[in-house]
């Protein structure tokens, strides 16, 4: 990790769970985060403590709703500004709504491919632009993407968040072969993690949250660090090696 230290990271979603602790990781090494949310209070506490810690690295908190493209295209101006641009990009924001395929609401729907999908693709895009302007040749995009988006379980209320997360894995490959055919060393790499124990659950399953601590005592799950250092992981290869997608379960889970 020694080449990144100095070097600007963007981690999406860093107010909680695996994108806070992907921002503190990168903090801890040397990087300068910004780290992105609607909430960007937790952040903020976040990068308080990263100072308490004596992290050599700095977090630098941004509100940012990724849904409205409007916001990243200042959020990353802001950037260009204060930091001169982006080295490495972390799409980690992300959501599950429980919207299934017969009777889910088009506005859940949207707004899953809003943050999902689309939010995604702007951050890709303007990292990317971000990069090449600069002339920089071996940055990393990565996207947390989900073993949703490798298989279909069979569970109606996810259905729709795993057709999201198939976007994810076409939209990584995708950009792998776009980066290849641009002649440039810039990496893209996937993070598919099975059941981790964050809020994801409890916010699918708002009006059960029973059900929600249910499913993480179920087995040992997952934790936020475990992904944060598989991201450290892909960071850390030497920059010949191109790391497309880790798929991480916990060991107990099934499918």
């Amino acid at each position: 990790m020694d080449r990144w230290k100095g070097r600007v990271a963007l981690v999406t979603g860093a107010s909680v769970g695996i994108g806070a602790a992907i921002a503190k990781s990168l903090v801890q090494h040397g990087m300068k985060v910004v780290g992105c949310a609607r909430n960007v209070e937790q952040i903020e506490k976040l990068a308080t403590e990263c100072v308490s810690s004596g992290f050599s690295g700095t977090l630098f908190p941004y509100k940012c709703d990724l849904s409205v493209e409007d916001n990243i295209l200042s959020m990353f101006s802001w950037i260009k500004v204060q930091h001169q641009g982006v080295d490495v990009c972390i799409n980690n924001a992300g959501l599950a709504l429980p919207e299934n395929l017969l009777s889910g609401k088009t506005s859940g729907w949207k707004t899953m491919l809003d943050v999902n999908v689309i939010g995604l693709s702007v951050c890709t895009r303007e990292a990317y632009q971000s990069m090449k302007e600069r002339n920089i040749d071996d940055g990393h995009i990565i996207n947390i993407n989900s073993m949703s988006g490798h298989r279909v379980v069979n569970n109606a209320v996810t259905h729709f968040y795993t057709a999201s997360k198939y976007a994810v894995t076409a939209l990584t490959e995708g950009l792998r072969q776009e980066l290849r055919e641009a002649k440039t060393h810039i990496r893209a790499t996937s993070i598919s993690p099975g059941l981790v124990e964050t809020q994801l659950m409890y916010r699918l399953f708002s009006e059960n949250p029973e059900k929600a601590a249910a499913i993480y005592k179920s087995i040992k799950c997952l934790q936020a660090d475990d992904i944060a250092n598989a991201v450290v992981y892909v960071l850390s290869a030497p920059p010949h090696v191109q790391i497309g997608d880790i798929q991480m379960r916990p060991v107990e889970q099934l499918t």
